[in-house]
């Protein structure tokens, strides 16, 4: 008996229609993974080449004359790159904190809402900036600031005050950045976490309610425990793309007002004026540092996590 039992578990499991269907149902996301997260890590070599655009792109990489690390050394030689990785960093960590505490909030709002409509059309109203692109809402923004034609300057001039330059005053953006970044996101991130909400069982608020806890005692006792593996998900996610910012909220939003380049220069509008000034190698560079930053960040938040809590780590 013991030896049938050895050859029935030593047997090779055959391909059966399961592994078919749930391989057809992966093929697509994995064709798409490997066109446009694989094979584009080809590029990565223009960062180690004085890139020189002769004729098609594969000739002018192979082409293109070696440079080593010259393209680094002159991207943390330049005077503003100390500033660009500190505007990208602050601001990032601003987003993080609150894009985590907000959705989160909100979503515990939402749900003790009794109100199904009423919960439904807040859950919507939040949610549809996220849809709306950075240049849709830069033309809101523009019909809003705007020096001659802008609906607050209007009210400012027609409450007999001056008409301000709102595009050329350095310290309001920030925080109007921050504003503007929550505004957009809040929605996506209560969705997530109403979600998580909606699956804890209903048993836990039930017998928390006969014994007596209060609102906020079933939220720091039940909600937020059983929200902790997914809250830490998010957190861990956000912190892999610390390195990188929101391009059309940096660029699109401003305008590319050089008034404000102190505030508004990150990373990925650094990226995007190198290569609109020919330098690809420069920006190639910059692009892989990011990357490179970003995996290890990521993989550092993850094993903090896996420290204090091994089940919440995602690997």
């Amino acid at each position: 008996m013991a030896k049938e039992k050895v050859k029935v578990k030593g047997k090779k499991r055959r391909w059966g229609r399961d592994d078919t269907e749930l391989t057809l149902l992966a093929l697509p996301t994995t064709i798409w993974y490997f066109l446009f997260c694989f094979v584009p890590m080809f590029g990565v070599i223009i960062a180690f080449k004085n890139y020189k655009i002769s004729g098609g792109f594969l000739n002018s990489v192979f082409s293109s004359a070696w440079c080593g690390l010259d393209n680094f050394k002159f991207l943390f030689s330049s005077n503003d790159i100390w500033m660009i990785i500190r505007n990208t960093l602050l601001y990032n960590i601003v987003f993080i904190i609150l894009n985590i505490v907000v959705p989160v909030a909100a979503a515990i709002a939402i749900g003790y809402i009794h109100n199904k409509r009423a919960a439904k059309v807040y859950q919507t109203a939040m949610f549809m900036p996220y849809f709306l692109s950075w240049v849709v809402v830069s033309a809101l923004v523009w019909a809003f600031l705007s020096f001659d034609k802008g609906l607050i300057n209007g009210i400012i001039a027609g409450m007999g005050g001056e008409r301000q330059q709102w595009y050329m005053k350095p310290e309001m953006w920030p925080p109007f950045l921050v504003f503007m970044n929550l505004w957009k996101g809040v929605g996506y991130g209560m969705v997530v976490y109403l979600a998580t909400i909606t699956g804890i069982d209903k048993t836990y608020y039930e017998a928390a309610c006969i014994d007596g806890a209060t609102i906020w005692q079933q939220i720091r006792y039940i909600t937020l425990p059983l929200m902790k593996t997914v809250i830490i998900m998010m957190f861990i996610m956000a912190v892999g793309r610390i390195f990188y910012s929101d391009f059309g909220l940096f660029y699109q939003v401003p305008r590319d007002s050089n008034s404000l380049y102190d505030v508004v220069y990150t990373l990925d509008v650094y990226v995007y004026k190198q290569l609109r000034t020919s330098t690809t190698g420069m920006a190639a560079a910059a692009a892989l540092v990011q990357s490179v930053a970003g995996c290890i960040t990521i993989l550092t938040a993850n094993a903090i996590v896996r420290k204090i809590d091994r089940e919440s780590a995602m690997i």
